[in-house]
Parts: structure tokens; sequence; C-alpha cells
């Protein structure tokens, strides 16, 4: 795991025995030579795992293999040991230290944990023996400092007495202590897997009887590690029944062993987080890290340094490992963790905004050996942490601003608001933690409770949201996977679900669903089901409908009984190696062991299918256009899928880029989809060994996604997929799609029958998404487009008003209208045009008109007597044409005041303007206007050289201009 070339690490500080690197290689070579197969980390983001944000323990990955629904082709079937680091995550849902990241020295929201697995191999003998010599032989720890805690028993489960006699092989009876449940069981969940579990504690002072300081939240005393034994199943009525086979699950916490090892008290005193202490101090300016807390650092300056150091690895290896910040789900956690570091740099440690962005190369240099994603992915890293660090940047300035605003509000009063605490925590990021800080340097008391009050409405607005109806609970949690195990049900057999148009006889009925809690035992199971069950499931032995996976909606049709019972299937999902079909039974009575026919609806399937072809195209276009012919160096940007969605309506395709594509790259990519489709390119799939495939050189693979071996292959290619395996790296391969996938495809482009790019839009930070369609739903998408683009060209044989009134009509009809997203583009841009000749029109008509206006005002000063002009002269209400009248009339006539009228017949109001030249004195325009509109309801304004008002109702003209007149 660990590299033993360092030249690429630069020389940071590092303990001389036990730098963190040697500390993880030993623990993982010493499982090795035991017979442990070392098995990487999983991405800290879970890709195929939608219970979890993050991944927050070791044994996630391995869930499969505890439950016994691995799926057999994948090689983690194989495992029987296994041994790792895991990148961990805590940072929301159930396990959640984020706030608590800064205020101690020991909470961390990304950390390392060190763990070994037994699947069905040895047990707790074995398992105990080797955490043993581990300790005290491979690291040496002082035997007398360590002390072991075992699961005591209570009413529903029995003591561990079998760890017990087995630790007092290791340690005297003084130091096997027993704990309840809440410290030494381990349970998945209600019912499912489950076991007692011992833990490892380590006492950091020594020379003393510290096990009354056992699970005590003391600093001093310390759980190191615990291992879990996985060796019960807990059923609905809390009875405990013997697993079929034992498992071990162990962790212990990489940072709180390196601390230890290397003689200090706290993990971020370790060379974990040393260097980027270093580099924080350089980069802001701070005082050094003392490892303070509390009322020592009332500055909260060491608090900032942790906090800061903690939330750029968390932030790092998320983001490397496929996450990026947003709105919702794991991506909003990971905007809080960012601006809670921010934060705390800037207002406690005086850093600069892009400080926290300057970090990631020491980090990368700091731990790049260990996990090259972090370098592999760098750039991309330093990308979006830079753009969420300057949009935050913002937003605090804002926040601020409002923060301020609540405290003027508040008067006298001392509380600062739990209401207006939440608003700034929720819209602008701000911790409650340093909302509390914020509070305490104005003097008031921040109201946690009703804080507290807006956080659980929150939650439970979001859970009720989440719950999306009160319909069952249809889904197949551990409880019913392991029940289906336990009574010998066998994988469910998919394999018929790539053959098209055949009904497939001969299924047999192994077990029928009606929802979790709505039997007896709460687990869901029983033996027939009709009309009156409601929504149902039903496992077969075999099938040939689609489980919805890999982005792709599932299939739906039905399935018929042996008995002349008819279900009809509205949804398909996968869970292990189980395929549950759900729906209603429809006629009669399904019971398990009947044989049955599945009948998919292929009609339905034929769009799914070009949807999914035309999305492996698509992908292949993207980076064809942004990267292999871009017109400039993309600096090692890439184009990665960050997510998919296909069903019979539409496409949508989710990939990593930082900006919106312009009109001519959305043409270019549309294009190469099109192109594809005319050519008629075979779809060709293939099953290969993984290794084989995966040496293919335009293959593209999603990011975090594991696959079986052998793997599925599919190819948009005139050549076989068998062929390109015996010359991989030939570069005629990258002109075509390649992908691993295990969904439904057309066998030929053609088939897709034409392909419209209807949008493309950002999800979240660096993350962009395309919405495309194929057959009949392209070909209506092309001939509206077509038909506007007629109605476009007619509008542009119009001029002025008529032409501005079709340009209006046509933008919003644009606005509405599913086409190509690079027509609508260029669409716009020529409404846009029509536009600009509409106002040129307009200019030239403002133009003449004053001329008019202008000549018409002047001929009627000469030829009247005294210094009052008054005329009329409809040219609407243009107040800009209003303005040049009486600039030109200032400049060709100096000793006589004008008053003009001009009405808009179809507004139904006319304009009265006044105006004395530059020198006159012995006329006040305004009391000129005010005087000659009397009685009118006339609004406006003005001062003694000039005044407008406007008037409404046509009849009052004639009453004005013989006002007018008779002012004096």
């Amino acid at each position: 795991m660990a590299s033993d070339d360092k030249g690429s690490k630069p020389a940071f500080k590092s303990h001389p025995e036990w730098p963190m690197d040697r500390v993880r290689q030993t623990f993982i070579s010493y499982f090795e030579r035991h017979g442990h197969t070392f098995w990487k980390s999983s991405p800290c983001v879970p890709h195929d795992d939608p219970t979890l944000l993050f991944a927050n323990a070791g044994m996630n990955q391995y869930k499969p293999l505890f439950l016994g629904t691995c799926d057999p082709s994948l090689p983690m079937a194989s495992l029987k040991r296994a041994v790792n680091s895991q990148k961990c995550i805590r940072a929301g849902g159930k396990h959640n230290d984020l706030d608590d990241v800064g205020k101690d020295v020991y909470h961390h929201t990304f950390f390392e944990m060190l763990g070994n697995w037994s699947f069905g191999d040895y047990f707790k003998a074995e398992a105990i023996e080797m955490a043993w010599k581990c300790l005290t032989e491979e690291f040496k720890l002082d035997p007398e400092r360590l002390y072991a805690s075992y699961f005591a028993g209570d009413e529903q489960t029995p003591c561990d007495d079998e760890a017990r006699e087995i630790w007092l092989k290791f340690l005297p009876p003084e130091r096997v202590l027993p704990f309840d449940a809440k410290d030494n069981f381990w349970e998945m969940g209600a019912t499912g897997p489950c076991g007692p579990c011992v833990e490892i504690h380590y006492d950091r002072i020594g020379n003393r009887d510290a096990a009354s300081l056992v699970n005590a939240d003391l600093p001093d005393v310390i759980e190191i590690w615990n291992n879990v034994f996985i060796q019960f199943n807990r059923e609905a009525d809390g009875s405990l029944r013997n697993l079929p086979a034992q498992h071990v699950d162990t962790g212990m916490g990489f940072e709180r062993l390196t601390s230890i090892l290397q003689g200090v008290s706290s993990n971020y005193d370790t060379d974990i987080f040393i260097p980027l202490f270093d580099a924080i101090q350089e980069i802001t300016g701070a005082r050094p890290y003392q490892g303070k807390i509390e009322k020592e650092d009332p500055e909260f300056i060491d608090m900032a340094y942790r906090v800061v150091a903690d939330h750029v690895r968390t932030l790092s290896f998320a983001i490397a490992d496929g996450a990026v910040p947003s709105n919702k789900d794991r991506g909003y956690v990971l905007r809080r963790v960012l601006r809670r570091a921010v934060r705390y740099g800037r207002q406690n440690l005086n850093a600069e905004l892009g400080f926290f962005t300057r970090l990631v190369p020491t980090l990368v240099a700091l731990m790049g050996d260990t996990f090259p994603e972090l370098r592999e992915k760098e750039d991309h890293i330093t990308t979006i942490i830079r753009k969420e660090e300057e949009t935050f940047s913002r937003t605090v300035d804002k926040g601020i601003v409002r923060f301020n605003k609540f405290c003027e509000a508040l008067g006298d009063a001392k509380v600062f608001p739990g209401k207006d605490g939440f608003f700034l925590y929720d819209s602008m990021g701000f911790p409650p933690d340093l909302l509390e800080l914020m509070c305490e340097e104005r003097g008031l008391e921040f109201d946690q409770a009703g804080f507290d009050k807006e956080m659980d409405a929150a939650k439970k607005r979001s859970e009720k949201k989440d719950e999306g109806g009160h319909g069952k609970d249809m889904r197949l949690v551990a409880e019913q996977t392991s029940n289906l195990v336990n009574k010998g049900v066998a994988a469910t057999d998919d394999a018929q679900k790539y053959v098209w148009n055949e009904d497939l006889e001969g299924c047999t009925v192994k077990a029928l669903f009606v929802g979790r809690n709505e039997t007896e035992d709460g687990i869901g199971f029983v033996d027939s089901i009709s009309g009156e069950s409601g929504a149902v499931g039903i496992v077969l032995d075999k099938t040939n409908f689609y489980g919805e996976a890999g982005g792709q909606i599932y299939d739906i049709g039905s399935i018929k009984t042996s008995s002349g019972a008819v279900i009809a299937v509205s949804n398909v999902q996968i869970y292990g190696s189980f395929i549950l079909h759900l729906g209603e039974v429809t006629e009669g009575t399904v019971s398990v062991g009947e044989t049955a026919t599945c009948s998919v609806d292929y009609v339905r399937r034929a769009p799914i299918a070009a949807n999914h072809t035309m999305t492996h195209v698509l992908n292949y276009a993207l980076r064809d256009v942004l990267i292999t012919k871009a017109s400039s160096d993309q600096h090692g940007a890439a184009v990665d899928q960050k997510g998919s969605l296909v069903d019979e309506n539409k496409l949508r395709f989710d990939f990593s880029w930082s900006g919106p594509l312009n009109a001519e790259q959305l043409a270019a990519v549309e294009k190469i989809c099109v192109d594809q489709i005319n050519a008629s390119i075979p779809v060709d799939n293939f099953v290969a060994p993984l290794e084989s495939a995966q040496k293919i050189s335009s293959l593209r693979a999603v990011f975090g996604e594991v696959y079986p071996d052998p793997v599925r292959v599919v190819a948009v290619a005139p050549s076989p997929i068998t062929e390109m395996l015996g010359n991989p790296q030939d570069a005629q391969w990258n002109d075509y799609s390649v992908e691993f996938c295990g969904g439904t495809h057309l066998k030929n482009t053609s088939e897709a029958q034409g392909f419209v790019l209807l949008n493309e839009e950002g999800i979240a930070q660096g993350v962009r998404r395309i919405t495309g369609v194929t057959m009949k739903d392209a070909e209506i998408a092309t001939a509206a487009a077509a038909a506007f683009e007629a109605k476009v060209a007619e509008a542009g044989k119009l001029e002025g008003l008529e032409l501005e009134a079709q340009v209006k009509l046509l933008t919003v009809e644009l606005g509405t209208l599913s086409i190509s997203a690079a027509k609508k583009l260029m669409l716009r841009d020529t409404l846009g045009a029509y536009g600009k000749q509409v106002v040129a029109w307009k200019k030239k008509q403002a133009a003449e008109q004053t001329s008019k206006v202008c000549d018409a005002v002047v001929e009627a000063a000469n030829a009247t007597e005294g210094n009052k002009v008054v005329v009329r002269f409809d040219y609407g209400l243009n107040g800009k044409v209003s303005k040049a009248v009486t600039t030109a009339y200032g400049k060709k006539v100096k000793d006589k005041a004008l008053l003009l009228v001009s009405a808009d017949e179809g507004a139904g109001r006319f304009a009265v303007v006044a105006f004395a030249p530059k020198g006159m004195k012995d006329v006040d325009c305004k009391a000129w206007v005010v005087a000659a509109t009397e009685g009118t309801g006339a609004k406006g304004g003005g001062k003694k050289d000039s005044a407008q008002f406007t008037v409404a109702g046509l009849e009052n003209i004639d009453g004005v201009l013989d006002k007018a007149r008779s002012f004096s």
C-alpha cells in the first residue's frame, strides 16, 4: 500500500522510529504474513451503497460478504481473510463528528481505520491471539498497559465467556473486564447479523491499576482496537440464532495508534498533522500550533489549526473519490465542512482568501504515495476547493451583514434568537459553535434551545419528504436477505435479461414478500399472495426482467403462474443477489413453489435500450470534443462519468467539467452522436476477464465502481470486442465507445433512429448534466425545431413594431420548447439579432420624429409674440424624444419658454412638457404646467426651468392648451 520510493515526498518532520507510513505498513504486513489478502480501501464516497453518505467504518465494503449476498462473480467473493487501512469520513448521518472537531484533540472527520477481517474462516481464538501479538510483538507496546473488555451478557444475550477465557491466556483477570451491550455488543440493526465484541484499551500513563478508568471517556486510557465477532442473527422476537458462518470484523484507529507509538498525547501531535500545521502557519502567519484547548485557547487559534487541518483532509479525499460540494446529501455535508474550515481560518487565523486551497499540495505530498488518487486528482481537488472557497467568501461577507442586522434588531435584548441562528447556519453555512463565538464577541447569549428546535423541525421536514408516501416498506434489507440465505434460497439467475422478445418459461417462485413489518415476525415473507395482499414482491429462481441498476430503470411486464394467477410487475429491484419483482396480483393466488412464465414489456424496453446505448456514445463524444480535439491544452482536465439515468423517456448523463459547454461544443457533441447513428455501427457485448478488459486503450469505467470478474464489456464499434482484447492498445479503438456495463442495449446504433441533446446544465461544483432523447422523442424534438426555425425565418421578413411583437412571442415560445440545446442557442441568437434590428429601427424613427417635432416647435416660436410658446405635436409619451426636443429647442431659441403637449391615443394619455432656455428667469415651468393641468389629476414633477406631467384621458387636451396659453 505504502510506496518505498519517497523521492517525491518533501522532507517533512517525522518520528525517527515510528513514522506514520511505517505504522500503517507494519500492520498490513503483519496480517499479510498471517494469510490475509491486502484489499485496498474502498472510496470514502460509497458509490454502491445508498444507505451511507460516506464510508464510516472498515467493514462497509464487506457487507455483502457478512450478509451472504455477494455476487459470486466479484473478486471479493473469494476472500477468506482481508487486511487494509480504510479511508473513513464521519461528518454526516448517524456517525457525525463534524461539530466536535477542533474542540478537543482526538475528534476527526477524516481518519484511517486499520482492520483485519475473517469471512467464515478463523474466529475468536485466532483473532485475539493475532491482535495481542500484533500489539506486543510487532508494535512492542507494553503488555502491562493493555486491558481487554468483553460482553458481560444481559437478559436477552448470554455472556461471552469464550472470549474471556481466551483473554485470560494473555492478561490477568483484573485486566479482563466485563461491560454491557452498549460497549461490547455490535448489531447491524434491530434484526439481522450481530455479535459480541472485545475492545483493547491502552493506558498512556502506566505503572498503575487503570481498570476503573476503562470506558470512562478519559484521554489517558483509550480504546485502540475493537474486535467484533459476528456469530448470531437477531430474530424479530429478540432471540438469537447462530449464523451458519461466523465472521470477524476488527477496527483500530490509525491516528490513535500512531500517537501512542510516537509517544505523544494527541493524534494532532503526530507527523500525520504536524506538516499540515507547519503549512498553515507559513500561509497564514499565525503563531505556531501549541495544542491548547478550551480556556487555554481563548482566541480559538489552536482550535482553528485542528479544524483546518482535519477538514482539508476530508475535502481532498472526498473530492478525489468522486464527491463534490453541493446543496444536497453528501455534497451539502462537504460544503459545510469547507465553510467551517474557511470561516475558522479567516476569522481566527487571519488567513487571506485562498489559504485553504493552498494547503492541498502539502496534503498530496504527505499522503499521495499511500493514496495515489490524491496525486492523480490534485488539479481537480484544487479547482473545486478554490471555487467553493471564493463562493463562500462572498457568502460570509453577506452573512456577517445579516448577523449584524439581526443583532441591531435585538435592541437591549441579550439573547440571540435560535431561529435567526438557524437561518445563518442553514442558508449561510455558519456552524453553531462559530455563531456562539460571534454572539459572545457582542456580549450575547446564543439561544441553543431555539436553534435545536429549528434543527429538529428541519430534520422532520426532510424525513417527511424522504418517506415519499404512506405505502408499505417493500425493501429487502439485512433481515430479509439473511432470511432468504438461511432458507437456502439461491441467487436469482438473471442471465436471460439480455434476451429480447421471448417469454421465459419454467421459472420457480422461491419467496413471496408482502412488506417489512407486515407479518407477525416482522420480516414479511408469506407462503401465498392474492389481490387482497396489495403491493407484493416475488423472488424467482430465474428471470428475464432487468432489475434497476447502473442508472438504467427497471423492466415492467407480467408474471403468470402454472395455477393461472397473474402478477402485474411495475418495478424490479436488486437486493444483494436476489431480484425482487414488485407489483400486484391481478388474477388468482400465487404460492411458493409454483412454476411461472415471465413476460417483459419489450416495447417499453426498446427506447430504454436506445437511450442507454446513446449514453455510451454521448460519453465518448464529450471526451472527443472537450479533451481529444480541444483547441487548447486542458491542463489535466478529465471528463469522468458522475452518474446517469436512462428510462423510456430520456437519457441523463452527469460528468465532470469546470463550466458550461458553448453552442459550438454542444453542436459538435450532438453531431457525433447523430453521425454514429447514421453510420449504423454494431453494438457488441462480451464477458471478458477483468484484467484483460481493463487493458483496452479506449475503455471508459465509472470511478469508484466495483466490477465483477469476469466483466461484461459493451462496445459501439465496427470491430468485435474479441478483436480489441487481442490487440488492446491499438489506437483505432479510441474512435469508439468501450465501457463496462451490465445494461440492456441495441444491436446497432441505427435502431436509435435519432438523437437530440436537449439540455446542458450545472448541478454541482465541477459537475455538469446533459439530457437527451432518442427514437420517437428525438423525431418530435427535431420536427419542433424545424417548425420553430421556419417561424423565425418568417419573422425575419418583418420590421418595426410588427417584428418587435413577433420577437417577444417567439422568445417566450422558445423557452418552452424541447429541442436541441445547440439549436436553441442559435435561434436565441437569431432572435437577439432581430431585437437589435428593432432597437435600430426605433432609434431611426425617434431621430426622424425628433427632427420633425424640433422643426415644428422652432417654427411656432418664430411665429409667436411674447415669451411663451404653446404647441401640440403628437409623438406619444416618449421621454427621450421630449428631452431631445427641448435640448434642440434651447440651442435655437433663447428668449421664449416652451410648453409642448403630446398625446398617445393608444394609451389614452397625454404628456405636458415645459422648458425654459438657459437664462430665462421670468417663466416658472413647473407653475406653468400645474396651472395648465389643474383639475385633470395630472401626475409629474419638475422645477423652474423644466417640468413634465402626464394626464389620463384625452378629453382634457384642449382645456390644458387653453389654460397654458392664458397663463401669465
